[in-house]
């Protein structure tokens, strides 16, 4: 399989996605602003996006695929067929238990909502009942992403990656056509339109992902569920493989309820606003090389071919490199234009951009690392080792809740993102550390002389950005056309700037050009 290319697929339709979410956020900071209405919705659209993540991107995924692949690749059965019963027997015992949990959830919609918001900081008994309202509304959402994940593990199995990455386009254009269709004066009435979007969003995943799995073969009967040995260690390795694969987004979760309980409202908002622009990279990124390595990995592992494996592991922290460090050069020194542009208009004051870029410079530390876990993760998942990646995530939550109280009084809304960005940075340590004490990562002489050179390349590119964009801040405040201009020539002149470093420096040659286009013509 071509990394590369697949990687590119699903970054391709991740960055549909990840701009339509621009737009939804741009449209939701004009018609809703950084204040208790935004808070409210947001803390109740948290719970759904993590687990969106943990199911989703994450530790189902991570369970399901290898085992999927193992009965697939089976050259004494039957195949895809057992693929498709082995999916079933999960089926089985998966839904009732969702059932179930949705069922608690909204009963116990009330502790859910203090524990993720802490009450919230200084609210009434009124405004914190509208926050439950919200929850509940969205809580459906969580079983129908789950189910989404379950069938997109089947079709990322077949390699047929495109289908499960635009899926969350479905959850995009949702929420804009709700904020476009059902805005209204009252901030309050705009964020409940939004909360039941994102559920009705989940089913209409579901239906794409049955449909998809349909046209390609595999239709999922309903069973009586039943606990056999294989469903069991397929739970087994769920439920642990949550924690590991959700560190970031749980370290997410912490900071929004501190957050919430401690500062001033609008500072959720802050963060939020931050976390979806370093979220950009992240997804077009981490979840395809993420989505791509664990199949590809495990099937090279299973084969036998360990040198593959490894030079595999090898390409995917070349590749995660060398588009994450300009990344996050660019966030780090130029949040401020970014943010303006994006969300400076209507109801989003001049004072919740500087505080949106401020929180954004923190996440964007921490953004190499959140993208190196999906990298090194697969190594571990892909040999059945879920134990030490929910060890080390688990470790790393501790260091973000110590962070986290440590910062958030002196540095407000800056101090969760940087705990956030600190934490995660001491997870991919652990599991870099680990890998490679263990045999199963070694960097290759390509990795090793291009990393530093990369590095290099983003430090040249980070000069030149911090010289010009002063230039551009004029201009991000103008119409939308001006303000996308401006953004363009910002983002222009950066690749420039790193596409020439990284030629002169020898990062990235004139070879691995030519073979990329030849790949991309083939």
């Amino acid at each position: 399989m071509n990394l590369l290319k697949a990687t590119g697929t699903i970054g391709g339709l991740t960055l549909v996605s990840r701009v339509l979410g621009l737009v939804r956020d741009s449209l939701f900071a004009r018609f809703i602003g950084a204040s208790f209405a935004s808070d409210a919705f947001l803390v109740a659209f948290r719970l759904p996006n993590l687990f969106r993540a943990l199911f989703g991107e994450g530790a189902f995924a991570s369970a399901f695929i290898p085992m999927f692949n193992q009965k697939v690749s089976d050259p004494e059965g039957r195949g895809l067929p057992d693929g498709i019963a082995f999916a079933e027997r999960a089926l089985a015992v998966l839904l009732p238990v969702l059932l179930v949990m949705t069922a608690i959830l909204e009963i116990f919609a009330w502790p859910v909502t203090f524990a993720l918001s802490g009450k919230f900081n200084g609210v009434s008994r009124e405004q914190f009942a509208f926050a439950v309202e919200l929850s509940r509304i969205t809580i459906p959402y969580l079983m129908l992403i789950s189910l989404v994940s379950l069938l997109g593990g089947i079709l990322n199995s077949l390699h047929k990656f495109w289908v499960n990455a635009a899926a969350p386009i479905l959850l995009n254009l949702t929420l804009i056509g709700a904020l476009l269709i059902f805005h209204d004066a009252d901030p309050l009435a705009t964020a409940r339109n939004q909360a039941i979007a994102v559920s009705v969003s989940g089913l209409l995943q579901l239906l794409w992902l049955g449909w998809a799995c349909r046209r390609n073969g595999v239709s999922l009967k309903l069973r009586r569920p039943r606990l056999d040995p294989e469903v069991k260690r397929l739970l087994a390795l769920v439920w642990p493989a949550a924690a590991g694969a959700g560190a970031v987004q749980i370290n997410l979760v912490i900071s929004t309820a501190l957050a919430a309980s401690l500062l001033a409202h609008g500072s959720v908002t802050y963060i939020y606003m931050a976390d979806r622009l370093n979220q950009l990279p992240l997804g077009l990124i981490g979840i395809g090389l993420g989505t791509v390595l664990l199949p590809t990995i495990s099937r090279q592992l299973g084969a036998g071919e360990t040198a593959a494996a490894m030079a595999t592991q090898n390409r995917g922290m070349e590749l995660a490199l060398l588009l994450t460090l300009p990344a996050t050069t660019a966030l780090v020194l130029c949040g401020e234009p970014i943010a303006a542009a994006l969300f400076g208009y209507g109801r989003y004051t001049a004072e919740d951009t500087h505080f949106t870029a401020q929180a954004l410079a923190a996440f964007s530390i921490g953004l190499p690392s959140y993208i190196l876990v999906k990298v090194l993760t697969p190594g571990y998942y892909a040999r059945q080792d879920i134990r030490t990646p929910v060890r080390y995530a688990t470790l790393s939550m501790l260091v973000n809740l110590a962070l986290n109280l440590a910062l958030i009084v002196p540095l407000a809304h800056v101090g969760p993102p940087l705990a956030t960005a600190l934490a995660s940075t001491v997870n991919v340590c652990m599991l870099y550390r680990t890998l490679v004490k263990r045999g199963h990562f070694i960097a290759d002489a390509r990795l090793k002389r291009r990393a530093p050179r990369l590095a290099l390349a983003a430090l040249a590119m980070g000069i030149v950005l911090w010289l010009t964009q002063g230039l551009l801040m004029p201009y991000v405040h103008g119409s939308w056309l001006i303000r996308f201009a401006a953004l363009a020539v910002l983002v222009s002149a950066g690749m420039l700037v790193y596409g020439l470093a990284t030629v002169v420096l020898g990062a990235f040659s004139r070879e691995d050009l030519a073979l990329l286009l030849r790949r991309r013509r083939a």
